[in-house]
């Protein structure tokens, strides 16, 4: 993306260049629409219907579940501090021993699980570079859900990665136990 298609993204109230600010800054800052990766304030632009679908099918089935079961708490487009960056996931689950005690601002732990809806604009590398941050930050769980392919990749490390196609079912394995749905229905 370069710096025109970047400033279209922007809020009127920033300038044309973005600022540079420390990682502390950005975590006591009221910006929202960003995340924080190596530095940079890297802008979300909005994301498209489809992108909306998959993400409340998703968080509507883990939230009944986590919910249900008193395991923490299903979060959507939150920021959460991994290693130097802040991220912000489209679905997250975050176990009750790590809630942060501060609710008002960006989670200072990783999650536990994120789920990331890609989006036309993303690049294998930018996803693949955000599942790794969380993987070494000690995020125990990364789905990506790709919308065109109807399939979940399932991250458990650098290693063990799984690709989930229409007929299987996804699960949370040990981070969300119990949880479990077929990969269709997020795609519905």
């Amino acid at each position: 993306m370069d710096a025109q298609e970047v400033r279209q993204f922007l809020p009127e109230n920033l300038p044309p260049e973005l600022p540079k600010m420390t990682l502390e800054e950005f975590l006591e800052s009221d910006l929202e629409g960003y995340e924080y990766i190596k530095g940079e304030l890297v802008p979300m632009p909005p994301t498209s219907v489809e992108h909306g679908y998959i993400s409340v099918n998703l968080s509507s089935l883990l939230h009944l579940y986590v919910r249900e079961n008193q395991l923490g708490r299903v979060l959507s487009e939150t920021g959460f501090r991994v290693g130097e960056r802040v991220l912000i996931p489209d679905i997250a689950f975050i176990s009750t021993d790590r809630i942060p005690i501060d609710p008002s601002k960006a989670s200072p732990v990783p999650p536990n699980l994120t789920a990331e809806v890609a989006s036309p604009s993303d690049t294998l590398h930018r996803i693949q570079e955000k599942v790794f941050a969380y993987l070494e930050a000690g995020t125990q769980l990364v789905w990506v859900l790709a919308p065109r392919a109807k399939t979940v990749t399932v991250y458990r490390s650098e290693t063990e990665i799984t690709i989930l196609t229409r007929n299987d079912t996804l699960s949370g394995e040990e981070v969300v136990e119990g949880f479990s749905c077929q990969v269709t229905q997020l795609f519905e």
